[in-house]
């Protein structure tokens, strides 16, 4: 489609940016969104979790058996060593530890499943819903921010809810559990603990408040520079010619500056957790160090009191780094949803589950009606004007006009990529708007100016999805296009596997994807400037090849080459998204209108 007839923007600096100063979006909604996605994983999830939590409640405990240890050891040391208790002591820690280690693996076990799944989950759906959204949410944006929705978005929420979610329980068991403890083992010592690290948590909150929207622009710049870098490095040889080097790097270079600014930003607020929970983790123990002699002084308190709080400072002030880090995971996470979640509810094509006709391929003829035909990619401005034509089956129809005339448009509202505004489009006199898209692709094939190959055989390639073609049916193909003699000196020959490394000219790529046309059994056929990359002579190879093979079939070709649609039955010459002319070859130069002008420009351009 050229791009004056397609609303398609250069939306490599799409996407929404976040501006300065912005306030930070809800985080509450996407993450009730993806709470409800995994809803049918909840209760594996939740028994997840209460094995965290018995696992961690296990850790909690030991602590105060050291006490005990210590205190046995310190009095054996006065007197006689009371192995056997200490031994008792001993074995207990270890059953103990040992079955938080097994709650824990089963639990890591168990999370680990269930976000793969998930993260499987997400990427089907989104890949499902890439099927059934209309053409016009692509033409607004890139294909890079739609892939970095399915990698970088997905895998952060897969991420986040095996290691985040479990942390962020555990942590919470750890921090009130280790408060409860110390509070019942000594309030003073306690109450000095936790005047330490209330500094270090409203600092925490105060840094979390303040990075969250940096972390939205994060992902947010991600799928920029991935829009960017696809678009770039799939144009990369336009991009060399026309010497857009320079460009090229600027608006990567602003991309990847915004990335860094908000990466920056928001990785270093991040990174200030750690040392500052260790600070405030030194100062515990400096806290419980100080007030734990002075009780031990007035015998308030044993030695091993002072031991088992040296533990639990370290189980209390552990949790609020996690807490920080898990911060950091949950805010990404929710921007990342925020994303992926808004690209699932994207409008998408209308369901056609209860259209019940079908049109067989073998069974239509090929008559194609166009009745009062109205379109335009805004309603502001219409593209296709009030167009009625009538096909006769067989009949080769060239539609002419120049760039932006609608003779895309027109092809695209045949296929259905694109539905009309008013007026219809029969085939067979049926309406395509009362068979499903999938009834109406079947009926054609296409060739269009863009070749698309994937990484496999070339004659998989041009037996692309279809399972009733036969080794003689591809071989008669190619030799129609004169392609044969060229894949016979292929290493493999029909079995060559194309892939990067295939060195084939853009022409013999174009042949291919010709081939695949012809061995389609559709009665419709469709060329947009299927010819505009083989030279002279194999055009004029090609022409004959389809005038024999498009026998029966009804054929709409798009040509700039008048030269290649002369033995068309019909040419529709289109201005402005009318049909200003029509008629065969002949007919149209001896009116010497539109038509005439442009052929004759052509040779004179030529010459």
């Amino acid at each position: 489609m050229s791009k004056s007839e397609s609303p398609r923007k250069n939306t490599a600096m799409a996407g929404g940016m976040a501006a300065p100063g912005e306030k930070p979006k809800d985080f509450k909604k996407p993450w009730g969104k993806l709470i409800s996605y995994c809803k049918s994983y909840l209760p594996a999830i939740i028994f997840a979790l209460i094995l965290a939590v018995i696992g961690t409640t296990f850790t909690i405990i030991g602590p105060n058996k050291l006490s005990e240890i210590t205190d046995l050891i310190m009095a054996g040391m006065m007197g006689v060593m009371d192995i056997t208790a200490i031994g008792n002591i001993a074995m207990f820690l270890a059953i103990l530890y040992g079955l938080s280690f097994i709650f824990t693996y089963i639990q890591s076990f168990i999370m680990a499943t269930i976000t793969q799944r998930i993260s499987k989950r997400l990427r089907t759906d989104i890949s499902n819903k890439i099927d059934r959204l209309p053409l016009k949410y692509f033409d607004s944006t890139t294909y890079g921010d739609v892939l970095s929705r399915v990698t970088n978005d997905v895998d952060m929420i897969g991420q986040t809810l095996n290691q985040s979610i479990g942390s962020l329980v555990t942590a919470a068991v750890m921090f009130f559990g280790s408060l409860i403890m110390m509070f019942s083992i000594n309030v003073t010592m306690t109450l000095s603990a936790v005047v330490a690290t209330a500094i270090g948590f409203a600092l925490m909150i105060f840094i979390i408040s303040k990075s969250r929207k940096y972390f939205v622009r994060q992902q947010e710049d991600l799928g920029k520079m991935n829009g960017h870098i696809e678009e770039i490095y799939s144009g990369h040889d336009v991009v060399k010619v026309y010497n857009g080097d320079r460009e090229a790097k600027q608006t990567f270079n602003e991309i990847n500056e915004r990335l860094f600014d908000s990466a920056w930003r928001s990785q270093f607020m991040s990174g200030m957790m750690m040392p500052l929970m260790n600070f405030i983790g030194n100062l515990g123990y400096v806290v419980v160090c100080v007030v734990g002699a002075a009780l031990t002084m007035n015998g308030s308190i044993t030695f091993g009191v002072i031991v088992s709080f040296m533990v639990y400072i370290r189980l209390f002030t552990q949790p609020l780094s996690q807490f920080a880090q898990v911060a950091t995971s949950l805010q990404s996470t929710a921007a990342a949803s925020e994303r992926v979640f808004a690209f699932l509810q994207e409008e998408e094509l209308e369901d056609e589950s209860n259209k019940t006709v079908t049109l067989d391929a073998k069974d239509v003829q090929g008559n194609v009606e166009f009745k009062n035909v109205k379109f335009g990619y805004t309603k502001e401005k219409l593209i296709i004007k009030d167009f009625s034509s009538y096909i006769k089956a067989g009949q080769k129809v060239a539609i002419v006009g120049p760039t932006g005339a609608g003779k895309t448009t027109l092809v695209n509202l045949l296929m259905r990529f694109y539905e009309v505004d008013s007026g219809e489009i029969k085939i067979g006199g049926v309406p395509i708007q009362s068979i499903t898209r999938e009834n109406v692709h079947e009926l054609f094939c296409m060739v269009l100016q863009d070749t698309w190959l994937f990484e496999g055989t070339v004659k998989e390639n041009i037996m692309y999805n279809k399972d009733d073609v036969t080794d003689e049916e591809v071989v008669t193909a190619c030799k129609a296009v004169g392609l044969h003699h060229f894949i016979r000196t292929l290493p493999k020959g029909y079995d060559t596997v194309l892939d990067d490394k295939s060195s084939l000219s853009v022409g013999q790529k174009q042949l291919i994807t010709i081939a695949r046309a012809m061995v389609k059994k559709a009665p419709l056929l469709i060329l947009d400037e299927a010819t505009s990359s083989v030279d002279t002579r194999t055009e004029a190879l090609i022409q004959e090849a389809m005038d024999k093979l498009m026998k029966g079939k009804t054929a709409f070709v798009i040509a700039h080459r008048l030269s290649t649609i002369k033995n068309a039955d019909l040419i529709l010459v289109m201005k402005d998204g009318d049909v200003i002319e029509s008629g065969n070859h002949e007919e149209l130069i001896a009116e010497k209108g539109f038509y005439a002008d442009l052929y004759n420009s052509q040779f004179e351009d030529a010459s």
